[in-house]
């Protein structure tokens, strides 16, 4: 068990992002093209993170064209580039699934005023 866990710190990422639920995010993703490589900006509200260690995953949701996209990113993935924060949501939840079933305004997170 033991060289299983070393093997699984080599790969997690020593300065890992920190954000929490309801904060909206850019996530930045290494995309391959055949032999090109190009990075593209996922920008959303983070709605549930599970896991840990190696296997941390977080969930971002967002609107495009009135269609609510969701995308699962490994917080340690080589392809997961960057995670800037946008602004900070003030949420009581650890899942924000509620989300999905709400329209327009109500889908919005109220922004946490941090100094």
């Amino acid at each position: 068990m033991d060289a299983l866990k070393k093997i699984a710190q080599a790969s997690v990422k020593e300065n890992a992002p920190e954000f929490h639920i309801g904060d909206t995010v850019k996530v930045s993703v290494n995309i391959r093209e055949g032999e090109r490589e190009r990075i593209q900006m996922f920008e959303g509200t983070v709605i549930a993170r599970r896991g840990s260690g190696v296997a941390e995953t977080f969930t971002v949701r967002r609107l495009s064209y009135g269609v609510g996209v969701e995308r699962v990113f490994p917080l340690h993935s080589p392809n997961v580039v960057d995670v800037k924060i946008v602004r900070r949501g003030k949420v009581r939840r650890s899942k924000l699934y509620y989300l999905r079933d709400r329209v327009g305004k109500a889908a919005k997170v109220k922004e946490e005023i941090r100094k």
